[in-house]
């Protein structure tokens, strides 16, 4: 990226032109996302949606991860004092909200909130060697970022319960059968091929894209309902047998 690049620790924010990228970069814990990092993510979405110079938004991880999901630590610490922190709502809206188009490389894996933020993007490109998985009934918990609503509106009821509820992984290829992706490339053409597809959105009138895209995702009150939905039944699971038994052997077991 070459225009201008603002370094936020674990993420990169970079302007090439008219495509705003954000890129995770906490490689050593494949991109599991912190607070400061849903922070970062938000302020980046909230400026392009209020810079005309940016007609696209491109999100990117690094080479064999997009992102592992929520990072652990902060997400056992969030169980214990109740449900899911401010910084991660505001996230989640904030992707419901933002009025740029979305592209999205997929380089890898791509956990819980790595794959149910890609139901908010407009233009998916993975690697050959993707996979896709949201475990989180076997943590006791429901979906979130409105992916119950999302997942089945864009794949079918079937496939989405087989990805949201039974956590059954998806490969590229099925999630590009399932409509999740758009296109499989070899990892090494990830980024190129995202960033080819963010360029020839830009290029194209912003005012016909913004009112195609709104009319295409249809009432953005209904997703904002869902989350705040999701954020309430995620709360309260949280505090269930289930999701404490769940909790306790995944301790045991990464001990």
């Amino acid at each position: 990226m070459t225009s201008q690049a603002e370094q936020t620790d674990q993420v990169v924010i970079a302007d090439d032109g008219p495509v705003r990228v954000i890129r995770l970069n906490r490689p050593e814990k494949k991109n599991a996302l912190t607070q400061s990092m849903y922070a970062a993510i938000t302020r980046a979405l909230r400026e392009a949606n209020k810079s005309a110079a940016i007609r696209c938004v491109v999100f990117a991880g690094a080479p064999g991860a997009f992102s592992a999901g929520a990072d652990i630590g902060e997400f056992l610490q969030s169980a214990q004092s109740g449900g899911l922190r401010p910084t991660t709502i505001e996230f989640l809206q904030a992707l419901a909200k933002n009025e740029k188009p979305l592209v999205a490389a997929v380089g890898g894996l791509a956990v819980g909130i790595g794959t149910t933020m890609l139901l908010h993007c407009d233009y998916v490109v993975a690697a050959s060697s993707a996979t896709f998985a949201t475990p989180f009934t076997r943590l006791g918990l429901v979906p979130e970022a409105a992916s119950s609503l999302l997942g089945p509106r864009r794949m079918g009821h079937a496939r989405a319960f087989a990805l949201l509820v039974m956590g059954r992984p998806l490969t590229a290829a099925a999630a590009k059968e399932a409509g999740l992706v758009n296109e499989v490339v070899d990892a090494a053409r990830v980024e190129e091929t995202a960033m080819a597809a963010a360029r020839e959105i830009a290029a194209l009138p912003a005012g016909a894209v913004a009112q195609s895209r709104a009319l295409l995702r249809g009432e953005l009150d209904e997703v904002i309902r869902r989350i705040d939905t999701e954020t309430l039944h995620f709360r309260e699971r949280l505090q269930s047998a289930e999701a404490r038994a769940a909790f306790t052997a995944f301790l045991s077991r990464s001990k």
